[in-house]
């Protein structure tokens, strides 16, 4: 009788025991995803600039590049305002990274020229004038190259 008391005993508390472990391990796996969750929210910076273009392929070329870059979780291109929007972890980059990508794959932005060789390399439709306005405010009318 007392081997039945004292087995029933050793399994209840090895029960316990490994409940409590378990609350445990999912208690410090919540705390873990929060912390993780929380930096990245409060590293995500968004920013607004210039970018010279002329149609969809611009569009498509540029926030690819951006995109591209490590760190930057979306960009949108305007081709009516000729801006850029950007959302990214400012751990991992920053801005000067982002108009560097730009500038690179042939583009003008407000603060870098774009590469001449890629610049030569677009196709025609994405050939754009040097001395666009980039960055417009206020009522924009669509352009002819709205097909592209």
């Amino acid at each position: 009788m007392r081997k039945v008391i004292l087995g029933v005993a050793m399994l209840a508390t090895i029960g316990l025991v490994s409940c409590k472990n378990e609350a445990k391990k999912e208690t410090e796996t919540k705390d873990v995803q929060t912390e993780q969750t929380t930096a990245q929210e409060v590293a995500m910076t968004t920013t607004t600039f210039g970018v010279r273009g002329n149609c969809g392929m611009c569009k498509s070329t540029i926030e690819k590049a951006v995109n591209g870059v490590d760190g930057v979780a979306s960009a949108e291109w305007d081709k009516l305002r000729k801006q850029v929007n950007v959302s990214f972890d400012g751990s991992k980059t920053n801005v000067d990274a982002i108009h560097n990508a730009i500038a690179a794959s042939g583009y003008d932005t407000d603060k870098v020229a774009g590469n001449e060789e890629a610049y030569g390399n677009l196709p025609g439709c994405c050939q754009y004038d040097h001395g666009m306005e980039m960055s417009l405010k206020g009522e924009v009318k669509a352009d002819e190259t709205s097909n592209h």
